[in-house]
């Protein structure tokens, strides 16, 4: 067996792990202070809208060998506004894609004929595409509205499959994942188009997946949990953290590598520039997901059941018996099981309740009797 799969077997059976709940207050600050970054980010630097988006020109040029740079310069002498170079196909007479944002046809035109003297071919040549606003504002309100639904449907989903404490948590968890992937747009300055939408959407079904993961594992796993004295809530939700976390770093992982490439060898080495708006909502969401699902949202759900009162019931009997154990020099770091807990009879004195499937003791039973034959 690989060190890695040696390594999740462990974490699964509770011979290893980290405190995610017991540190969680750690992983709230780092993720207000990434979130409070984002936001100011947003405010101050806004974000970098597509052409999509805002309205303007696109327009593409025959063969030619002036360089992206140098069409860039012309582009935005020529209208006044910043612009989009791309290079289309290879080599030095390749074809240039130039996108410039906030200008109507009038401007549209003029900008044509100057980018056509300026490149050297014919104005006839030089085609320009229109893009108006409005579509753009279409597809914004889209977006939100596909978006809106999304949420309401993924915490009543939650709240029927698990229950409403749950579809809390997953709910800020993927706020918290909008919120960093918006932010990190503003602050590297990518363009925001189409694209950068559909991969915004995208992420929350991968984010969802693996907050759903541990849920399923908690569920389990603290059923009938206060029929026992031995863990709390907190100790099941770190145990189910710990036995799903090679899983979701495996599947992040996996999910992540097509993603780089897309993004810094698809975008940054090969200058497909294109790719950049729908990679970099990928790479960022898929990471704060994963990252939202261990440190955010089960940790907040545990938060929550322990201001039940029954769980803070039951939380001071384990205490209490921690403590008494401890007197005596007894040992309570006995690993949690995923099966369901043993029920206690309520009229019998509290013991400590191991999980269901270790083995019985050999001298009760339907098994022989000892001793020799007469």
């Amino acid at each position: 067996m690989s060190k890695l799969g040696n390594l999740g077997a462990r974490l699964h059976r509770g011979e290893v792990g980290y405190d995610f709940v017991g540190n969680r207050k750690i992983w709230y600050g780092v993720s207000i202070l990434i979130t409070i970054t984002a936001i100011v980010g947003l405010a101050v630097l806004g974000l970098n809208r597509g052409i999509e988006f805002q309205g303007g020109a696109v327009f593409n040029t025959p063969k030619t060998n002036v360089s992206v740079s140098q069409a860039q310069e012309y582009a935005e002498e020529a209208s006044g506004h910043d612009a989009i170079v791309q290079k289309l196909g290879s080599g030095d007479d390749a074809k240039l894609r130039i996108q410039v944002a906030g200008i109507d046809t009038a401007q549209a035109d003029k900008v044509s004929a100057e980018l056509a003297e300026k490149l050297g071919v014919a104005e006839k040549d030089v085609t320009g595409e229109l893009v108006g606003p409005s579509w753009g504002e279409q597809i914004a309100t889209k977006a939100w509205q596909g978006l809106g639904i999304f949420l309401v449907l993924v915490v009543i989903y939650l709240a029927i499959a698990f229950e409403w404490r749950m579809a809390l948590a997953a709910f800020v968890a993927l706020i918290h994942d909008i919120t960093i992937t918006v932010g990190i747009y503003a602050l590297v300055g990518f363009e925001v188009t189409p694209g950068t939408v559909i991969g915004l959407l995208t992420i929350l079904g991968y984010s969802l997946y693996d907050t759903v993961v541990v849920f399923d594992s908690l569920k389990e796993q603290t059923k009938d949990i206060t029929k026992q004295t031995r863990w709390t809530y907190s100790d099941v939700a770190n145990r189910s953290i710990n036995s799903t976390l090679v899983r979701s770093i495996n599947t992040t992982v996996v999910a992540l590598l097509p993603v780089a490439g897309l993004l810094f060898i698809g975008g940054g080495f090969l200058g497909a520039g294109m790719l950049n708006d729908i990679s970099l909502s990928l790479f960022v969401g898929l990471a704060a997901g994963a990252y939202s699902s261990i440190f955010i949202a089960t940790p907040l759900v545990a938060d929550l059941k322990e201001r039940e009162p029954q769980m803070k019931a039951l939380r001071k009997r384990v205490l209490a018996k921690r403590a008494q154990s401890a007197t005596q020099g007894e040992s309570q770091d006995a690993p949690v099981d995923d099966e369901q807990f043993v029920d206690e009879p309520e009229d019998a004195a509290p013991a400590v309740v191991g999980p269901r499937n270790q083995p019985a003791s050999r001298g009760r039973g339907r098994g022989r009797p000892s001793g020799k034959r007469r």
